[in-house]
């Protein structure tokens, strides 16, 4: 596979802003050392959230997601939990480890 992943600022179900990092060729394994940053206002913080998607880059054909997570307010567990620790470490990077369910 030649993953990547591509993360997107969604409000009530609208996709505002999205970041993705570099393609990895060729691994199973990928690891990304890349900041996807965004900004967003303070008064805004409580009605955003985050999709997080990995996807198997296909120069022919279509990208497929292999796997997402979702991270917010509106998250359910790790996803609430690591948006709680984001909002009271502002400015600060807070790695996460999440478990990616399949799209239907």
């Amino acid at each position: 596979t030649d993953p990547y992943v591509k993360a997107s600022l969604m409000a009530e179900g609208r996709r505002l802003k999205k970041r993705k990092t570099s393609i990895k060729k060729n691994t199973l394994n990928p690891n990304y050392n890349e900041a996807l940053v965004f900004d967003v206002p303070h008064e805004s913080v409580h009605h955003v959230s985050l999709t997080i998607a990995v996807v198997d880059y296909d120069c022919i054909g279509h990208n497929e997601v292999i796997g997402l997570c979702r991270v917010g307010s509106d998250a359910d567990g790790p996803g609430r939990e690591h948006w709680a620790q984001m909002l009271a470490n502002p400015r600060k990077p807070i790695e996460h480890w999440h478990t990616l369910v399949e799209v239907r």
